[in-house]
């Protein structure tokens, strides 16, 4: 049995800035199931929303913030996170990091971005690789760090608890287990401080913009220790994914519309004005709603993301990634514009957590996307994801930190295999794969109805019963994990979904296609206990 004083579980933004931090008052595992840089931060284009300029106050974003979250942000949260916001970006730059800056009148100054939703400029970026850059500064850092380990290719499979083990305490957290992919043996790790930084669930929808790594496993196995869940339903659609055979998970940044990108039909016009005020810069459930509509309306495959209007110069040095990317796929967005389509991007649920990362489960926090704490609300604010992990990450640290370590009593059991075989047929977990994805995707997207949601569920149901099986009479895998997982969160998507009898932000239902008060409910929340 390993031991130590913290574990987290994912190594994102939100996980590596514990770690660093965790680590000046006691020793620190990381937990990723792939490479330390294979995380949702890696892949994030857009950047971080701050306020760091004078034009910008902290008044403005706390209201973008709660307008985009179609009032479901807890108000205390989002302004604890706006607030705090740029000292933590000051450590970043401390660690090495360097933002875009242009010069105005002599002196630099941030090159701030505006995305979907936002008032102001405010979004910090370094080109269109922020994630990658933020992520390569932390694992930098990281390993520097004497006091934490590292441990690549391992999986988490299931957290311990006191309860599971039929000790007669306080139901708590008490470790993981952990399967070594190389090795493929499970191994037991002892904590009392165990941080979930698992990121989101994109990969349980058809088509998403997320990697392949985000299939709900922390939420999953949280729900399966006891703790509670919250506001499922809220899944956010990115609006403009490249539509290409070939490129079903490339992202085309909302930056791309903040520096003047207009979303036009296949006739040419700039529909969005007919939705929003703010055209093609109104939040994303706004947008995503809108081009779905378009598409089904017209029986048009995609709309298009115009920004032929900036020079070639700008584009190649704003969005070098993107410019390339696309290029790379046949299209060369200074010259014509980007076929785009909406696809699952972010989970704003999650496990319920307050400010300072604690949830239900005494020993159990969670961290980053993962984490359900109240500031997106029914909808993210772009930009802001960035932000909440590495603010919730530093009060977490700050936390535990003022709190002495519990003696280590517990001495954990071995992992039990049972009697298994080999997976015998890996295309049945293939198969299940994409069965739960197409179902998410069919009956439980930008637009919903009860009818949907309950074929949706009665299907997920059966599913689980034979992943349930499949689970127990074979040697568990990677692929037999994330397939459980994804099957978990798929359910309690839909369970969420089908519980809040109103359409509000994220969640829209044909059947109860306006915010009511009536049915109004602040959070959905969902338990095992």
């Amino acid at each position: 049995m390993k031991q130590y004083d913290f574990v987290v579980i994912g190594s994102g933004i939100a996980g590596l800035t514990f770690a660093l931090k965790a680590a000046k008052h006691g020793s620190v595992a990381v937990i990723t199931k792939r490479k330390g840089a294979d995380s949702n931060t890696a892949w994030a284009q857009g950047g971080v929303a701050c306020v760091t300029s004078d034009e910008d106050s902290f008044e403005l974003h706390v209201r973008d913030t709660m307008e985009a979250g179609a009032g479901l942000c807890d108000e205390q949260v989002v302004r604890t996170v706006v607030t705090e916001g740029p000292a933590r970006i000051r450590e970043l730059v401390e660690l090495g990091l360097q933002f875009d800056e242009r010069e105005i009148a002599g002196h630099r100054e941030p090159d701030l971005g505006r995305e979907g939703g936002h008032s102001k400029r405010r979004v910090l970026h370094v080109q269109d690789v922020t994630g990658a850059e933020i992520e390569r500064t932390l694992l930098r850092e990281l390993a520097r760090s004497p006091r934490v380990e590292l441990l690549e290719n391992h999986m988490a499979v299931d957290l311990i608890t006191s309860g599971k083990l039929g000790f007669a305490t306080e139901d708590r957290c008490l470790g993981v287990y952990v399967l070594d992919e190389v090795s493929t043996e499970v191994e037991t790790i002892r904590t009392d401080r165990l941080v979930l930084a698992t990121g989101g669930c994109g990969k349980v929808y058809l088509y998403t913009t997320n990697p392949h790594i985000a299939t709900g496993d922390g939420v999953a196995m949280a729900w399966r220790a006891g703790a509670t869940i919250a506001n499922m339903e809220f899944i956010q659609f990115h609006p403009t994914c490249l539509f290409h055979a070939e490129a079903r998970s490339f992202l085309i940044s909302e930056a791309v519309r903040g520096e003047g990108g207009i979303l036009r039909n296949e006739r040419g016009e700039d529909f969005m004005a007919e939705y929003h005020p703010q055209g093609s810069l109104a939040p994303r459930d706004i947008v995503a709603r809108a081009i779905d509509a378009e598409i089904k309306r017209s029986g048009a495959r995609c709309v298009y993301l115009d920004i032929t209007h900036r020079s070639e110069e700008f584009l190649r040095e704003r969005f070098p990634h993107i410019y390339e990317t696309c290029r790379r796929f046949g299209f060369d967005m200074a010259k014509q514009p980007i076929p785009v389509v909406p696809a699952a991007h972010y989970q704003c649920g999650g496990i319920r957590t307050d400010v300072n990362g604690t949830t239900t489960m005494p020993g159990l926090y969670a961290i980053g996307e993962v984490a359900s704490t109240g500031l997106h609300g029914a909808n993210r604010l772009a930009s802001n994801s960035l932000l909440e992990g590495l603010v919730v990450a530093h009060r977490l640290a700050e936390l535990l930190a003022r709190q002495p370590l519990p003696p280590r009593e517990f001495v954990l059991p071995e992992w039990e295999p049972g009697d298994v075989q080999n997976v015998d047929e890996l295309v049945v977990i293939y198969h299940n794969w994409d069965e739960i994805r197409r179902i998410m995707w069919d009956y439980v997207g930008i637009v919903r109805t009860d009818k949907r949601l309950q074929r949706a569920s009665a299907r997920l149901r059966n599913l689980q019963r034979e992943i349930r099986e499949f689970y127990w009479n074979f040697k568990i895998t990677v692929d037999l994990l994330e397939l459980r997982n994804l099957a978990t969160v798929a359910a309690l998507i839909v369970d969420s979904a089908l519980s809040r009898k109103e359409s509000r932000g994220l969640h829209y239902t044909l059947d109860y296609p306006e915010a009511e008060d009536r049915h109004f409910r602040r959070d959905t929340l969902l338990s095992r206990k």
